[in-house]
């Protein structure tokens, strides 16, 4: 009889699968940092139903997986430490993670200039080829976007000790700063680098940073899209197509997109490029142009559902077939777009596409082979060859983009990439973003929205951001004028200035001409730490260098500039006079360069018998300046009207 009932309890075991010990997620794990001084939160999933129990440095905590299996733990906040191992104990097993320290964590966050790592950084040799630090870990959050906010990442990232092996691909940026940091703070340092080269500040941010930054409609519209996305195509490209005969004047039923639209259409040479055709007038140019081609259908695929492949776009496109809207977005990814039943029909059918390209090289790169009509029957219809273009007529700023682009959306970013953080202990956040925005307004409500936005996920109210104000890029001036890179620059300022736990990291000296992303990241670092020890560990050092504090009248018709923020006193590089001040009166183009000279923390700019309401200084892409404290710190860009 026992042999029996043994045997049966053998067999059920064999039929019953064996429950799976909980899972983590979130940004615990082997070799993590976690904050000091900061509830150690864990989330992770088990069997649904049975409890959880968490053990960390002889404090535990109790949890229930939910019917979903989803639990969430808190343990008590634990000083600087470590190595410690954390056991996840339940009835389907135990999960273990190793090695864990408690320092300080630090957020990194922005587009390019944050992404690019250490190896491809100046002095890339010395960083990678030290020593493995342990008490230095990195951790990289892999790229993806969700048009919800997502309670979990889609990828599990994993930490490492910097040394040789994981320091050359991290952000260079991130990396330098905490290692200055690890020379002052004395705790182990734990580095998040999330980031995304090209991407707006609204791709990063969520919901409530959208709303109050008066972006609801954008926030709609991807709630939308995330429910029903041939209505949301609809309501995008409705939005397009008002935008651009209010720009251009055209009357509906007149616009480029209509199949016989009479513009100065030439062929394009071949799928690539623009800037490779060989157009001596397209070889710097920046704007749009629109494609053009007939593809006769017969009426057996006109029926049909279909698909259209036109390759990779640089950097937005928005398409129409019989002038009738197909899809759009930006980014520099291939487009496979669905086309709308009625679309197409028998004989001649003329697609038209729009390109938008801001920077750098732009058009239709192909491969022409990747470029086609595809129909539910399996058939397909080349469309690589016989394009024609013609430059569209200047139209008023950027055009309207999707809220659900990968890198300029209405935080389809934030949703995949932060939001999933949770509530983790943080000590800062880096951020290097800007150069995406130069030419859209209101980057200082953005900014201050995405600030709070972040500051009420991760439970601190007074979280300490350090913001690189946006290093020079482009032709250098050479008269005053107008610079969307200046105008980030002063809203980064005034940010600052206002909101109490923020800093710049000024990086007006450090950029290049010739690359938008200038290698000297070191320094980057460095001027990151120092505005980061100021705000959360407290140091004395002024935090953004020379600041200007207050603008007004001279008694010889010129202006006095005093800065705050100085070591020691305001010098001059290579020259006797400052270089970079202007003169403005109220009226648009009327600034002029000012004789500008040093006394102490003052800048004396000498009258010249013109009206003076606002003076400015470094207002250009890439401004060619030389004021710099004792601390070698550069000063930093402003607009001020004359008190």
């Amino acid at each position: 009889m026992l042999r029996t009932i043994a045997a049966g309890a053998s067999l059920l075991a064999l039929a019953t699968p064996a429950l799976a010990a909980p899972k983590l997620d979130g940004l615990i794990g082997d070799h993590a940092v976690v904050q000091r001084g900061k509830p150690v939160v864990v989330t992770g999933t088990a069997t649904p139903g049975e409890p959880v129990t968490l053990v960390l440095a002889g404090h535990s905590a109790q949890a229930r997986a939910g019917r979903d299996g989803v639990f969430s733990a808190t343990l008590p906040a634990l000083p600087a430490g470590g190595p410690y191992d954390l056991s996840v104990i339940a009835p389907s097993g135990t999960t273990q993670v190793h090695d864990l320290l408690v320092g300080d964590v630090f957020l990194c966050s922005g587009q390019s200039n944050m992404e690019l790592p250490v190896e491809r950084a100046q002095d890339a040799g010395s960083a990678i080829h030290a020593p493995v630090d342990d008490q230095l870990r990195l951790v990289t959050i892999a790229k993806a976007t969700a048009p919800v906010a997502q309670d979990h990442l889609a990828q599990q990232p994993a930490w490492a000790s910097a040394g040789p092996l994981t320091t050359g691909g991290f952000s260079a940026a991130c990396f330098y700063m905490a290692q200055e940091l690890r020379k002052t703070a004395k705790v182990p340092i734990g580095a998040i680098h999330s980031s995304w080269g090209g991407s707006s500040i609204s791709a990063w941010m969520g919901d409530a940073a959208q709303r109050a930054a008066g972006r609801g409609a954008q926030a709609d519209l991807l709630k939308l899209y995330a429910r029903d996305p041939a209505a949301a195509m609809r309501s995008a490209n409705a939005t397009w197509e008002a935008w651009w005969r209010e720009q251009s004047g055209d009357m509906p039923g007149h616009e480029p997109w209509q199949p016989d639209a009479a513009l100065d259409w030439q062929p394009v040479p071949r799928v690539d490029f623009y800037e490779n055709w060989g157009v001596p007038a397209l070889q710097t140019y920046l704007g749009m142009l629109w494609y053009q081609k007939t593809v006769d259908l017969t009426a057996e695929q006109a029926k049909q559902v279909a698909m259209i492949a036109i390759g990779p776009a640089d950097d937005a496109d928005r398409v129409w077939i019989n002038g009738k809207p197909v899809g759009g977005r930006g980014g520099w990814d291939a487009r496979v777009y669905t086309v709308p039943a009625g679309t197409l029909v028998a004989g001649r059918n003329v697609i038209t596409i729009n390109i938008e390209n801001a920077y750098a090289t732009g058009g239709l790169p192909g491969p022409a082979e990747a470029m086609k009509l595809s129909f539910a029957d399996g058939g397909t219809v080349p469309i690589g060859e016989g394009w024609r273009y013609a430059v569209a007529k200047k139209a008023g700023g950027t055009s309207p983009r999707v809220p659900w682009d990968d890198i300029t959306g209405a935080g389809t970013i934030y949703n995949a990439m932060i939001a999933p953080l949770g509530g983790i202990g943080l000590a800062g956040v880096a951020w290097y973003q800007g150069e995406s925005d130069t030419d859209i307004p209101g980057y200082a409500d953005r900014m201050k929205a995405l600030i709070a936005d972040w500051r009420g996920q991760f439970g601190a109210p007074a979280l300490p951001f350090a913001i690189v104000s946006l290093a020079g890029f482009g032709k250098p001036a050479v008269a005053p004028g107008e610079s969307g890179w200046a105008r980030v620059r002063d809203d980064q300022r005034r940010v600052a200035e206002t909101d109490g736990h923020t800093a710049l990291a000024l990086a007006i000296d450090l950029g290049d001409p010739l690359d938008i992303h200038p290698g000297e990241k070191h320094e980057v670092g460095r001027r990151l730490a120092r505005a980061m020890s100021s705000l959360a560990y407290g140091a004395t050092p002024p935090p953004s260098g020379p600041q200007v504090a207050s603008v007004t009248r001279a008694a010889n018709g010129g202006a006095s500039v005093t800065f705050k923020g100085v070591v020691g006193a305001l010098h001059t590089r290579s020259a006797a006079q400052a270089t970079g001040f202007e003169l403005c009166a109220a009226a648009a183009g009327s600034c002029r360069y000012a004789a500008a000279t040093v006394d102490g923390n003052r800048v004396m700019l000498a009258g010249d018998g013109q009206p003076v309401a606002r003076v400015r200084y470094a207002w250009a892409d890439f401004p060619v300046v030389n004021l710099v404290d004792d601390a070698a710190l550069p000063a930093g860009p402003f607009a001020m009207a004359v008190q």
